[in-house]
């Protein structure tokens, strides 16, 4: 600020205040890209490892999402490359759809713009911030453009290089060139300062092993940094159904989303306005709340105040409505998840169960789909020091000192995609840590050799931010993930019993082997009869006993089986 205006805001503030002109001459606006230029960590883009996987998440996320409703089996190849200190490009390339030429700038290279956004229909993606952001992340932090290949059925596949301008929210495209050899697909291939890649929880290998369990229908290869090839073979060959795009359930709408909607309808009446807008809403709901209203309910919809629309919103609240269409909702799938769990976890033990829909807060359908994984390859594996080893200050240093032992893992999912970070603020994470798992056979969850899965499906999932990597603690989400894993973990409580109760036979019989010849040796010296009779009769008296133990665990398994079937009539009526 000049000398001049620092005299004339000097004499304006002794006398009247600051100018109003003056406050505001500095005011400017900007565009979506900008912010989330200078606000790039509401993206999840914080943290050099956290940064990479975001990246190959957001990637990976597209070319499945892609894939699947184009109703081509994914084939993904992820591959990482050092240039240079923190300094990796990056390339993924799929078998999907590709995306039309004149597409190519809208989708990938501006902000909050895409397919999935203003649409209810089940996706990985939502906001339309992902690819984008991530091209303008590598713009920021190596001032090159990103290399796009794409070539759809009906086109020539095209390469070019693309930026987005920040200030317009905008694409640039340059260096164009049409490739003469057929391709199908998308690649994007691109390269990032302030990452660094390395394995561990939290990692793009975790990342990558999650989502092959998730989505078993796909074939991913990844090529690390060090050019190790790590290959997740599809495990089943049929696609997921495609979800399909549906109404809005009047159940939870706002007043603000009623009044929005209610602009672009092409409806007369708010009758008709309301039965094509919203799901499940019939003649019979209508008829209803207009006995509810103080207005006419043929008025034209484009006309309602706030006042009305509260009206409405009001008696909608006291209106039975059916239960959302279920048909958006796709599932993985208990089988799918359990061939995924065997195949990749390898596990002693696996039970999935798949809650019905439900509906939460603003009228959005979701479902619940939890499995329990134990022993095997279940869990994660950590090292940690011997007890003799941890009063040594070199521990750490010696490998002899150190063992690596299983752990217990929660990999949470939202429409088959994983959640990796900010584990803590999750409604998954506080609903597993909720159960007593010392009622289910383990005593320390933390210790324990278990994989808790949870996947929350929905056509909207409530992320807590822009980054995707946690989910909301909706009430009623929280409520249907607990009865999920309440059952899961009633049966593998009743398979360590069982377990218990079989290691316990096991011992007896080997007692029994260890001692019977000695028992039966000094029974023929004190009585005289003879030894091999004796232990015929000591095998019979043996078998006899292990017999009516089985008959009295076989009426107990009948016992808690009747017990278990009790509870889910319970709940079933409690829903």
């Amino acid at each position: 600020m000049s000398n001049e205006k620092i005299t004339k805001q000097e004499t304006q503030v002794s006398k009247d205040g600051i100018d109003a002109n003056v406050l505001f001459s500095e005011f400017k606006e900007h565009s979506v890209a900008d912010f989330f230029k200078k606000n790039r960590q509401m993206l999840g883009l914080y943290g050099k490892q956290r940064t990479l996987t975001t990246i190959i998440h957001e990637l990976v996320t597209n070319s499945l999402d892609a894939c699947e409703e184009a109703g081509i089996l994914p084939e993904i190849e992820v591959k990482i490359s050092e240039i240079g200190e923190e300094y990796y490009e990056i390339s993924v390339m799929d078998n999907g759809p590709g995306i039309p030429e004149n597409k190519i700038g809208s989708a990938l290279g501006k902000l909050l713009a895409g397919t999935k956004f203003h649409r209810l229909v089940q996706t990985r993606g939502q906001q339309g911030i992902g690819v984008s952001g991530i091209i303008l992340f590598s713009q920021i932090t190596t001032g090159k453009p990103t290399k796009v290949i794409s070539g759809t059925s009906k086109e020539r596949a095209v390469s070019l290089e693309i930026t987005i301008d920040s200030k317009t929210n905008s694409p640039k495209m340059t260096n164009k060139v049409y490739l003469e050899k057929k391709f199908r697909g998308t690649g994007i291939k691109a390269k990032f300062k302030e990452i660094q890649y390395k394995k561990g929880q939290g990692s793009v290998d975790e990342y990558l092993r999650r989502t092959a369990i998730a989505n078993p229908h796909a074939t991913i290869v990844f090529q690390d940094p060090f050019q190790e090839v790590t290959k997740y073979e599809r495990i089943v060959k049929t696609l997921p159904k495609i979800p399909k795009q549906v109404k809005p359930h009047p159940r939870g709408v706002t007043v603000d989303e009623l009044l929005s909607l209610a602009r672009y309808t092409s409806a007369r009446k708010i009758s008709s306005y309301l039965m094509l807008t919203f799901d499940r809403f019939g003649q019979t709901a209508v008829d209803s709340i207009a006995k509810m209203i103080h207005f006419d309910i043929n008025k034209d919809p484009r006309k309602i105040t706030w006042e009305e629309a509260e009206e409405i919103v009001s008696a909608i609240k006291k209106t039975k409505f059916i239960a959302p269409n279920t048909n958006n909702l796709v599932p993985i799938g208990e089988n799918f998840i359990e061939k995924s769990l065997q195949t990749i976890v390898e596990p002693e033990f696996c039970f999935v169960y798949t809650r019905k829909p439900s509906v939460y807060k603003g009228g959005y359908a979701f479902q619940v789909e939890v499995a329990v994984a134990f022993g095997g390859n279940a869990g994660r594996l950590v090292s940690v020091s011997s007890p003799k080893a941890k009063n040594r200050k070199d521990s750490l240093d010696n490998e002899e000192d150190t063992k690596e032992v299983r752990v217990s893992e929660i990999i949470r999912y939202a429409n088959k995609s994983p959640l990796l970070f900010d584990a803590g603020g999750c409604a998954i994470t506080k609903t597993v840590q909720s159960i007593d798992w010392k009622r289910y056979g383990i005593h320390n969850f933390e210790s324990a050799p278990v994989t808790v899965f949870v996947n929350l499906i929905s056509v909207h999932i409530p992320y807590t931010s822009a980054g995707k990597s946690a989910i909301a603690d909706e009430e009623e989400i929280l409520a249907e993930t607990k009865l999920a894993l309440m059952d899961v973990s009633r049966r593998l409580g009743r398979y360590i019993i069982d377990k218990k109760k079989e290691a316990e036979k096991l011992e007896k019989r080997k007692v029994f082997a260890k001692y019977a010849p000695e028992i039966v040796q000094a029974l023929s010296r004190i009585t005289g009869a003879d030894a091999t009779k004796l232990q015929k009769n000591l095998d019979k008296m043996v078998l006899e006993k292990l017999k009516m133990e089985d008959l009295e665990d076989q009426k107990q398994k009948a016992k808690d089986d009747k017990i278990e079937e009790e509870i889910e009539e319970e709940e079933e009526i409690e829903e």
